[in-house]
């Protein structure tokens, strides 16, 4: 089967003269598959997904989604990629949530008896039926997170592209946003492709990670193994979660320990640990 998505060495330079390239390895997603996309600021994740969204056309390199060239192909595309970017304020553009979100709808010319459904059945999935008559610029950010996002999602795209989507977000918020996206992974075949700087929250979200460094996509794998190499992650100016930080500095000390990526799995480890205490104390 074709990858939903496959990005070869980019090449693009801005009006402004500044050249963003990608080599490296290739940009591969499948159909159905959670990638988490990691880099430092600058390291060109925004330039990546622009050109898969077709808002801009390689310079050298080939980006192909579905099989087709977004940046010429983007009126059969848009039907099926949804994105939410990090500013939303510059995405939210209707009078009221609900014109916000019927808005590809009304492009679409379909029935108004249809869209009303589409758009009360996604704010029900979202579980921001509250909000439908409200006006967009007084809500708060993970509210607007969830309008962005039902405006995203209510056509059903095979592609669902985030950038930076935990930004702003209380810690409650965050994770109503994790359980959102594996809902649509899971329940809707959804792909997603995510930006983003919170580590701790890839384990849930990825079943691939790659990481960006000085134009170069540097590394593929799952989260595990990116987020256990500390030195690869702190040489692409980002810090590695705290747990798995913690728990190396303890196995270079000669600490017997498997290396957590969730609190879950530190917990286990550190339980197994005093359990062995207990009974040698005893």
């Amino acid at each position: 089967m074709e990858p939903l998505v496959k990005v070869r060495c980019l090449r693009h330079v801005y009006p402004d003269k500044t050249e963003v390239s990608l080599c490296g390895l290739d940009f591969i997603v499948h159909n159905c598959e959670r990638v988490v996309v990691l880099g430092a600021n600058g390291a060109g994740k925004t330039t990546l997904l622009a050109h898969i969204l077709g808002l801009l056309k390689p310079l050298e390199g080939s980006v192909e989604v579905m099989e087709l060239q977004p940046h010429k192909d983007f009126s059969i595309l848009r039907k099926n990629i949804g994105v939410v970017f990090q500013n939303v304020d510059e995405q939210i553009i209707g009078p009221r949530v609900y014109d916000d979100i019927a808005f590809s709808l009304r492009n679409e010319r379909l029935p108004r008896i249809e869209i009303d459904a589409r758009v009360n059945a996604i704010a029900r999935e979202l579980k921001i039926e509250d909000l439908l008559n409200k006006i967009p610029h007084y809500l708060s950010g993970g509210q607007k997170k969830k309008v962005a996002l039902a405006g995203a999602i209510v056509t059903m795209p095979r592609l669902l592209v985030m950038d930076e989507p935990f930004d702003s977000l209380d810690a409650k918020s965050k994770w109503e946003m994790v359980c959102l996206l594996n809902k649509l992974n899971n329940d809707y075949s959804m792909t997603l492709i995510i930006t983003t700087h919170n580590m701790n929250l890839v384990p849930y979200i990825a079943d691939t990670v790659y990481l960006i460094n000085e134009g170069k996509i540097q590394s593929r794998g799952t989260p595990r193994e990116i987020l256990n190499n500390v030195d690869m992650i702190k040489k692409a100016n980002l810090e590695p979660p705290i747990l798995v930080e913690l728990f190396s500095r303890l196995k270079d000390k000669g600490y017997n320990l498997n290396i957590p990526i969730v609190l879950e799995e530190a917990e286990r480890e550190l339980g197994d640990i005093f359990q062995e205490m207990d009974k040698k104390v005893k």
